[in-house]
């Protein structure tokens, strides 16, 4: 007999398997979540055991605002054994479905485990935070960065929530310690510099959202607040022209910057909003 696969064999069967997993992670990643359930779907029905393929359905589906449907085929998954971003990938669904106390109730049992797993611990205390429950969500991101204190995204995320409860000073403490830790991330810098409007520092802040757009010119809310700062430092042409070009084509952003041209000390009020979006060309 050969010694050769037969091509319809199990081996034969597994590769194919893999190959359309890896078609469907790349297509995820590429920003094609549709064809990326379509090619999983396939993977599923061969191999309703596999968890990877579980992962990147829920993934799809919940980029495509599906979680109710994501929900079904991550349970499965799930229950098959102890695998800790399935449990938050699963919850993540459960979150956006509306079943918020059995998210919560899933992450609270991952963030259990060990060894500890960081997107878990992220996502139970965005989840506490979108839910009002602020000092939870601190003391869940604080636990989680005493068991793994170099993960720079939970820093993040404490000095988010520390900001939420505007307690400025710790979020600074701690937006500084991540931005030590990874200098280069964007991220941090506007956040930091969203504390120092907070704090009254419109020019350092300036300073930091002119570096942001130098690198990321598209991002129409850091203009929004970089017009902010220009408002506010007396700066009016400039600041009302920041927030027209974030405007520009851009519905999402319209209201944050009439409230932000309409709430700066040098900026202007409209008493009919419609003259307000002509002015800003939205």
């Amino acid at each position: 007999m050969s010694k050769l696969q037969h091509p319809f064999s199990s081996q034969g069967k597994r590769n194919a398997g893999d190959t359309a997993l890896e078609r469907a992670t790349l297509a995820l990643q590429m920003g094609r979540p549709d064809e990326a359930e379509r090619l999983d779907a396939g993977v599923l029905r061969a191999n309703r055991s596999s968890t990877a393929a579980a992962v990147v359905l829920g993934q799809a589906l919940l980029i495509q605002n599906r979680p109710a449907e994501a929900i079904a085929p991550l349970e499965r998954a799930a229950r098959r054994g102890n695998d800790p971003k399935l449990e938050t990938l699963l919850a993540a669904a459960l979150g956006a479905a509306g079943r918020r106390d059995e998210a919560l109730d899933q992450l609270r049992q991952t963030t259990a485990r060990r060894p500890a797993f960081p997107p878990a611990f992220r996502e139970y205390a965005d989840q506490l935070a979108k839910a009002g429950r602020l000092d939870e969500a601190i003391a869940v991101a604080e636990s989680g960065l005493q068991l793994t204190p170099d993960v720079v995204e939970l820093q993040i995320d404490l000095g988010r929530f520390h900001l939420g409860r505007n307690d400025r000073a710790r979020a600074r403490e701690v937006l500084l310690r991540a931005l030590a830790a990874a200098p280069g991330r964007q991220d941090i810098q506007a956040l930091l510099a969203r504390v120092m409007v907070f704090d009254g520092e419109y020019a350092a802040a300036a300073d930091i959202y002119r570096h942001v757009l130098a690198l990321q010119p598209e991002d129409a809310m850091t203009r929004v607040d970089l017009g902010i700062c220009q408002l506010e430092l007396g700066a009016r042409d400039a600041g009302e022209a920041s927030l027209r070009s974030a405007s520009r084509g851009r519905p999402d952003i319209l209201n944050r910057a009439m409230h932000s041209l309409a709430s700066a000390s040098h900026g202007r009020f409209f008493f009919r909003p419609s003259v307000a979006v002509k002015f800003l060309g939205g």
